[in-house]
């Protein structure tokens, strides 16, 4: 940690450009850290007109293998198969939840069978697994879902202290490519800027990696870009 932190001033604000090419130099894991970003927003999550979500896919990916279950009818079966899902199917699935199994990162579903999964909602809804139509994961078209999950779509929510929290890539990336998954994001959140918000929408960001300290983001020199 004291080597990290000596490698550059833990006071400044640096450019999003500046901050990826040095959080790089700050992991000491013998692992692949993902990179994190942080962003504190200036919201009330506890007023319907202020909960910030939202999905965006990443130019690079998230660097991770994701494990997706398709929970569908027998019709849809093949499609999802075809797309890459790893595990498709629907009451014996079902069942295994019940269980206690939870060994995927991602659940999409068709409509129809929404009403068989509300019966495991409270496993899934604390492990943020629960599909949603406002995050593409509730659809018909269960292909072209699995082959966007796959490919780094992801989805974000600002937390009840006001920040969203979100892996944006790996430490093996190369600063260029933390560059352009971490704009993606910051730009999908400056989007999303209630209308009625009264001050401050962008408080302020920062980097890390898994088990690096942070580097703070000038994020008012990227909201002017």
């Amino acid at each position: 940690m004291k080597a990290a932190l000596a490698k550059y001033d833990q006071t400044k604000q640096y450019t999003l450009a500046e901050a990826c090419g040095i959080v790089k130099d700050l992991t000491y894991t013998k692992f692949d850290s993902s990179v994190e970003l942080a962003v504190n927003l200036g919201v009330d999550p506890r007023k319907a007109n202020q909960m910030i979500r939202g999905v965006v896919s990443l130019p690079h990916g998230t660097g991770k293998v994701t494990r997706v279950l398709v929970l569908c009818t027998p019709d849809k079966e093949e499609e999802a198969k075809e797309a890459g899902a790893d595990y498709v199917g629907l009451d014996e699935y079902i069942e295994k939840i019940k269980g206690g199994w939870t060994d995927v990162d991602v659940i999409i579903c068709t409509p129809s069978v929404m009403a068989k999964i509300g019966a495991i909602g409270r496993i899934l809804g604390p492990r943020g697994l629960m599909p949603n139509p406002k995050t593409g994961t509730v659809t018909m078209a269960v292909g072209n879902a699995v082959k966007e999950v796959k490919a780094g779509k992801i989805d974000f929510k600002v937390d009840k202290t006001g920040i969203v929290h979100t892996a944006i890539g790996k430490a093996s990336f190369t600063p260029e490519q933390i560059y352009d998954n971490a704009k993606t994001v910051l730009s999908a959140i400056i989007k999303l800027k209630p209308q009625t918000l009264k001050g401050t929408y962008l408080k302020g960001a920062s980097i890390c990696t898994t088990m690096s300290p942070g580097v703070t983001i000038d994020i008012k020199a990227f909201s002017a870009e």
